[in-house]
């Protein structure tokens, strides 16, 4: 089993920043993509950024420019960086691993979420 955790979450004004980490534990073989994405109320679940364990990194083009997405991979560990902060970025920030937990099977796991509020 692999868990993932979320940290650094919060309530910050509108221009303001916030990192965000997700530390993956447990049953780890290697970590292919690990991701953001987050879900404001009533709207569906949508891509933040993603980024590939060769360093291949995506971004949705609401966030291009003001976040940036890393990791450290001798950690299992993903991060966040959202600057320039906007009321519509308040939303449940989700961290999602692509993982084989050995070399032949592969798992996709999701974190139980940490919530983003920016005010105006």
């Amino acid at each position: 089993q692999v868990q993932l955790v979320e940290s650094g979450g919060g309530l910050v004004q509108a221009g303001g920043s916030l990192r965000l980490s997700c530390a993956a534990s447990g049953r780890i073989f290697r970590i292919n993509t690990m991701g953001w994405y987050r879900q404001a109320p009533g709207k569906q679940r949508e891509l933040v950024a993603t980024i590939v364990s060769g360093g291949s990194i995506n971004y949705a083009d609401s966030v291009k420019g003001r976040f940036t997405i890393s990791r450290d991979n001798a950690k299992n560990t993903v991060y966040l960086l959202m600057n320039s902060l906007r009321p519509e970025d308040t939303a449940v920030y989700y961290c999602n691993g692509d993982v084989l937990v050995n070399p032949f099977t592969r798992q996709n796991y999701w974190g139980p979420g940490t919530q983003v509020t920016v005010s105006s």
